[in-house]
């Protein structure tokens, strides 16, 4: 059985007192999934007990693998967390209650409708899981554990979910979990997830790949033996203990590989580094013997080294890479580490386990995690969903440089990356002050894109008051992450408050006057929604509020039957000219005949021209009581009505010759029917009162707009009748 084989793992490191929780924990979930089957048609059962299993192989405690098991009771069975925490305790219970709400808040669901070969980061629902997730690693990181774990088993049997499902899981677990896996330092499921996600997404290239693979392992496999015979003669002959062992590349990264080299038009049969040689070492001084040896056997390829042993990444990882011309000039990859060092690289931070029976909290590890405090803080910072989402994307994510500052200390960043970013990575006032930069003693552009091993030295000043709004265009590149650009905005939105409370003021005021309403400043804050006027005023004024939507929502309050008289016309649902519909058909151009002229209400037929659409008349006009061609008749109809209101606007400018002119000419170029023309002086000033139709606000709110930009034109307003 399973569970056998989860016990016997468990036994391995696990205290055997310890061993009767697992058992049960085990009894219980098998008891309430009874006569439950996945769409795989196992039984339900085996899914916990798969999860678990991996979990095993982390060497998680005892509670871990226990509310592995259950993770599933309390959203599936009817089981509540309160039974749990009788049974087995608040530890475990709480581990399955943070895995119910991150499983409850997913993104992907029966019903989500839109294009599933997406991206599906970008939605308040995904940015709850994010945010969820934040929560439960810094509460409780063995939360996220099972969940990744429990998504790899989903994974491993999603040939049984519909196509439309299969894609959706897929796309999130290449957005969200495996690169979470890859910031956890896990890699184990990081690969295994990206390869099951590639497989579904994209199938046709995922057999290119795999063939590509196939097709040049025996030529691989002969070339790797040759390799590592003389790696391991050599390392033999230098008196260094150590495993040297060659790993193909994963799928999904050959994949990522292929495109990089198409967009250098270099041809997939140039691709020689379908390989890696891995050396594990003894001793931390072994790694660095055993390097020398690779380059006195081969010559290094320049700016490819990197030593993450002495500047670990902020995920644990730990390692000297290195690229060499190896045996007939191929280029092939060497990782060199530890025993210890690759068992953190395989498992993350599950190798540095803070819950391992009996030991205690493991400072190193806390100090490392530096990442996910960031990522709690950029979470206070950053308060829209979408922005929340692609702070994520853009920030934690993406491939990743590593710098340093001029003390020596590692920063990482997300590749392309500037120094801007850099400057507001180390503090918010150092960005806001930045006046320049200095890469490896060097002064470069802001806009620089950082390289690994740069150390980067940015430059204050003390009489600057704030950042510059170009940082945020994005044209000049001179941000990258969305950490960086927040922490912007939100300078410029403090600093300019003010002026958009006064501007916002004022765009209130001459909106009130356009409409010729007089409410109080309160007033027009809760018809918007608003909790205070200031509030309403910098929305006004930043734009966040537009103009015409505070229209809407004042004429709303303000038109009625009281004020205005309404005059039904018609009007077309298809052809808005003529106000004429065409029975039967789409969107005809119509017009109405000379010969005839039809009114609204007379008896009208349509008459097909062969270059001007279809001529109404009526059905007594001579011409089509005479007409012969009777094919050519279609039967039409007056259009729908609409209901227009008289307004008086009242127009204020300096006096010209040609004034009256333009503004009519506006009014009727607009579509909107001037029913009286007013023109007189008084000091200097003409003012023209114009009585027109309009449809509604929106109508009333362009035509304002537009009568504003008529040269001399000083004010527009709506007069009262």
């Amino acid at each position: 059985m399973a569970v056998d084989l989860l016990l016997d793992k468990a036994r391995e490191y696990i205290p055997e007192e310890r061993l009767r929780v697992i058992s049960e924990a085990y009894a219980f979930a098998e008891s309430a999934h009874h006569g439950q089957v996945r769409l795989s048609g196992e039984a339900f059962i085996e899914h916990p007990v798969q999860t678990a299993l991996f979990l095993a192989d982390l060497r998680l405690d005892a509670s871990a693998l226990a509310a592995a098991l259950l993770h599933d009771v309390v959203e599936d069975c009817d089981v509540q967390s309160e039974d749990l925490e009788k049974r087995f305790g608040p530890e475990i219970s709480k581990l399955v209650d943070g895995v119910t709400k991150l499983t409850q808040t997913e993104l992907v669901s029966s019903d989500q409708s839109q294009d599933l070969r997406s991206s599906t980061t970008d939605s308040p629902s995904q940015a709850a899981t994010l945010r969820k997730m934040l929560m439960a690693m810094a509460e409780d990181i063995r939360v996220v554990l099972i969940k990744l774990a429990d998504r790899l088993h989903n994974m491993r049997t999603l040939d049984a979910q519909p196509e439309d499902r299969r894609i959706a899981i897929a796309q999130e677990t290449l957005d969200i979990y495996a690169p979470l896996a890859h910031r956890l330092g896990i890699w184990e499921i990081k690969w295994s997830l990206e390869d099951l996600s590639f497989q579904h997404l994209d199938p046709v290239a995922y057999r290119e790949c795999a063939n590509l693979i196939n097709g040049k392992r025996a030529e691989r496999e002969e070339y790797i033996e040759k390799v590592l015979g003389i790696l391991r003669a050599e390392l033999d002959r230098a008196g260094i203990a150590a495993e040297v062992t060659g790993r193909p590349k994963h799928l999904y990264s050959l994949h990522k590989k292929i495109q990089s080299y198409a967009k250098q038009s270099k041809e997939v049969g140039e691709i020689y580094d379908l390989f890696a040689l891995r050396i594990l070492a003894n001793e931390v001084q072994d790694c660095y013997a055993a390097l020398g040896v690779v380059h006195t056997l081969w010559h290094p390829l320049p700016g490819q080294f990197d030593d993450y042993i002495a500047n670990p990444k902020d995920n644990l990882y730990q390692s000297l890479h290195t690229t060499i011309l190896c045996e007939d000039a191929c280029p092939v990859e060497v990782q060199v580490r530890t025993h210890d060092m690759h068992q953190v690289a395989e498992y993350g931070v599950a190798a540095h386990w803070l819950y391992k029976e009996g030991s205690t909290s493991d400072e190193r590890f806390e100090e490392k995690m530096t990442w996910l405090r960031q990522l709690l803080e950029w979470q206070r910072d950053v308060s829209g969903a979408e922005e929340f989402v692609e702070s994520f994307k853009t920030d934690v994510f993406q491939s990743q440089v590593f710098v340093y500052t001029p003390k020596g200390d590692l920063k990482e960043l997300p590749a392309g990356s500037t120094p801007l970013d850099f400057a507001y990575r180390i503090h918010t006032d150092v960005g806001h002050s930045c006046i320049g930069a200095k890469v490896n003693g060097k002064l470069v552009s802001l806009h620089y894109q950082l390289q690994n091993g740069d150390t980067v030295l940015i430059m204050t000043s003390k009489t600057v008051k704030g950042p510059s709004l170009d940082w945020l265009n994005p044209n000049l590149g001179n941000i990258k992450t969305t950490s960086a650009r927040e922490k912007i905005r939100q300078w410029f939105n403090r600093q300019e408050r003010k002026i958009n409370i006064e501007r916002g003021q004022d765009l209130l005021r001459k909106q009130l006057r356009r409409l010729s309403v007089r409410p109080e400043d309160v007033e027009v804050a809760r018809l918007m929604k608003f909790d205070s006027t200031d509030e309403l005023f910098a929305a006004l004024g930043n734009g966040t509020v537009s103009v015409s939507r505070l229209a809407s929502g004042l004429a709303s309050q303000d038109v009625g039957p009281e004020q205005v008289e309404e005059r039904a016309v018609p009007v077309s649902t298809y052809g808005p000219a003529s106000g004429i519909e065409v029975l039967g058909v789409g969107d005809l151009l119509t017009r109405i005949a000379s010969c005839c002229a039809p009114i609204y209400g007379d008896e009208i037929i349509g008459y097909i021209t062969r270059s001007r659409g279809v001529t109404v008349h009526r059905r007594t006009c001579s011409n089509i009581v005479a007409e012969t061609e009777v094919e050519r008749l279609v039967p039409v109809a007056w259009g729908k009505t609409q209901h227009l209101y008289p307004v008086r606007i009242q127009i204020e400018a300096y006096d010209r010759v040609g004034l009256l002119r333009d503004i009519t000419s506006l009014v009727s170029d607009e579509g909107v029917n001037i029913a009286s023309c007013v023109s007189e002086e008084r000091d200097d000033v003409s003012v023209v009162t114009l009585t027109v139709y309009i449809n509604g606000t929106d109508q009333l709110n362009l035509l304002f707009s537009k009568l504003e930009g008529v040269k001399g034109v000083t004010s527009v307003s709506r007069a009262r009748p």
